[in-house]
């Protein structure tokens, strides 16, 4: 997860629900830039190659599971 904003808020929204993956503070929205991330929810995929495929919006588990799967072959 990357989040644009103050710090504080940043903490309190993990606290608030349990986050537990890893998370970075994007204040300058660079990561989102990178990734061409609009707006969260958003995911993108690095396969090992190097390519990036980027899903904007929420994703059930069935969805991300089938996109890195595919990721990997």
């Amino acid at each position: 997860m990357a989040w644009t904003g103050s710090d504080g808020d940043f903490q309190e929204f993990i606290d608030r629900h349990g986050i537990t993956f890893p998370t970075i503070s994007d204040d300058p929205g660079e990561v989102f830039g990178r990734f061409g991330v609009p707006y969260q929810p958003a995911f993108a995929i690095v396969t090992p190659a190097g390519e990036v495929q980027t899903l904007v919006g929420a994703a059930d588990g069935a969805t991300l599971d089938g996109i890195i799967e595919q990721a990997l072959a």
